[in-house]
């Protein structure tokens, strides 16, 4: 009989394994929403939606090994992090999807309350979060919108020397492609020629920079209130860190 294996668990949703099944329970049904129709939409590969009866949305497993994990060395190799780059090319050259991203106006909003939450709470020193809040900067420009997934973390592309499924897509929308480069290389900034080499085109590595220290400051909070640690080596504040 297969274990249910908790993959992740706080108050907003819930990821359950079975086997080879995704059990994933979500009290927003606007990001299911989201999830089942960037998947439809995306030229990549993605999960198979076996089936969804809300709040639960059941997805089968991808073939393959995650690409790596943030805060642990990645094992994968150097054209595996390269097709990771070709196909979020893929991703981005696709026609939008009918949604729209976050605005410029409310990203900065954001991290400017998100800034002052961390000096006043003492969660950060004001030096750290002041610095990176000016490399944030760099990020906080206009940009041409493309499909982007909206939370590339390494640990949902998984690749066997391919690209074989990339997962959780509610966050997926309009958006800077900037901004998935830099949250797939957050914390591994030493495959980040891998990735650029399979994107096939340059890219202000500034701008990269500054998402890496927005990402990282809006999330440290959240992460620490819903029983992650942001904390642990080579994860967010390390990044934040790495800037000084």
């Amino acid at each position: 009989m297969d274990e249910v294996k908790v993959v992740v668990a706080h108050s907003e949703r819930t990821t359950l394994r079975i086997g080879d099944v995704f059990l994933k329970v979500d009290a927003d049904q606007a990001r299911i929403d989201v999830e089942v129709e960037a998947m439809s939409l995306a030229p990549v590969p993605t999960p198979k939606v076996l089936w969804r009866k809300p709040p639960v949305l059941a997805i089968a497993a991808v073939p393959g090994r995650a690409l790596g994990k943030l805060g642990e060395p990645s094992t994968a190799s150097p054209a595996a992090w390269a097709a990771a780059g070709a196909a979020i090319r893929k991703l981005h050259d696709a026609p939008l999807p009918p949604w729209p991203g976050r605005g410029l106006d409310e990203l900065a909003a954001d991290l400017d309350g998100e800034c002052e939450r961390l000096v006043t709470n003492a969660v950060l020193p004001a030096d750290l979060v002041t610095r990176n809040r000016r490399v944030a900067e760099a990020a906080l420009r206009p940009w041409t919108p493309v499909f982007t997934h909206g939370d590339l973390q390494i640990t949902h592309v998984f690749v066997d020397d391919e690209i074989t499924g990339i997962i959780d897509w509610s966050e997926a929308g309009q958006g800077d492609a900037l901004f998935d480069l830099a949250i797939l290389t957050l914390g591994h900034e030493e495959h980040l020629d891998d990735v650029i080499a399979g994107y096939g085109t340059d890219v202000d590595l500034d701008v990269i920079r500054g998402w890496w220290s927005l990402r990282s400051l809006l999330a440290v909070g959240w992460l620490a209130e819903h029983g992650f640690d942001p904390f642990a080596p080579g994860c967010e504040v390390d990044v934040l860190r790495s800037r000084m």
